[in-house]
């Protein structure tokens, strides 16, 4: 079991160790890798848990046929992919590194990714959007935020979000903005119903002005969407205040 957590590890991959804590077979672990692999003596039918638990990407505590099982996930920190190299990326960049998050940052303007500009960055790419996302291949566990304010690359930035699993889509802009490319993305051959998964203008209502307030806001309402939450104030939020436990 041990061996396979190092493997896991070290190839980058996703996976859920289950122990039952209480109920028939405490004691018991079962590791469920992303891919389906399992190993150990866990019930085998936690398998069918795995795949929702990786993209919610915490540790919770779940009961199932009279047992309660800790369900720790492992994987690799989830991932930022930034589409325009402007002053709010390198605000969203060092915030995001707070939280453990891996910052990719794209342009196809060399003259603006550049690590003057975007120090906080893990990675720069000077791509244009259909080469950026084919090289990163965002998953489940990558947030992607498209800051440019040109059709010719928030289409086709956008365009190509859609189609990955990115758990968060954000585009900055007006309400404006949003609709003209809501317009040009649907002239582009998006669906309709695929454009629920923008958040645009992206971020939480919380009066931002500066550009690292800004990336407050952005990073709050992707945490909260990767939480399933509404991102609202506490005092009036009737679900737990720690989702990991449920």
């Amino acid at each position: 079991m041990i061996d396979r957590l190092l493997e896991l590890h070290a190839r980058g991959e996703h996976g859920v160790l289950f122990t039952v804590v209480d109920g028939e077979g405490t004691g018991s672990k079962l590791l469920v890798v992303e891919s389906g692999a399992t190993v150990g003596d866990g019930p085998s039918d936690l398998a069918s848990q795995a795949g929702a638990l990786i993209r919610r990407g915490r540790n919770t505590l779940i009961e199932l046929e009279g047992r309660r099982i800790f369900c720790e996930v492992y994987g690799p920190p989830p991932r930022l992919l930034i589409y325009g190299a402007v002053d709010t990326a390198e605000s969203l960049c060092r915030s995001a590194k707070l939280l453990g998050w891996t910052t990719i940052v794209a342009d196809a303007r060399a003259k603006f990714a550049t690590p003057e500009r975007i120090p906080s960055a893990d990675e720069l790419l000077v791509e244009w959007p259909e080469e950026a996302f084919a090289h990163v291949a965002p998953d489940h566990s990558t947030a992607v935020v498209v800051l440019t304010h040109d059709d010719k690359f928030d289409v086709p930035a956008l365009k190509a979000a859609l189609a990955t699993e990115a758990f968060y889509i954000g585009a900055l802009g007006s309400r404006r903005n949003q609709e003209r490319r809501r317009e040009r993305l649907l002239e582009a051959g998006v669906e309709e119903a695929e454009l629920k998964r923008v958040a645009g203008p992206c971020g939480l209502d919380i009066g931002a002005d500066s550009n690292e307030e800004t990336a407050v806001s952005i990073l709050s309402e992707a945490l909260a969407t990767r939480a399933g939450r509404r991102g609202g104030p506490l005092r009036t939020a009737t679900q737990r205040i720690h989702v990991e436990v449920e």
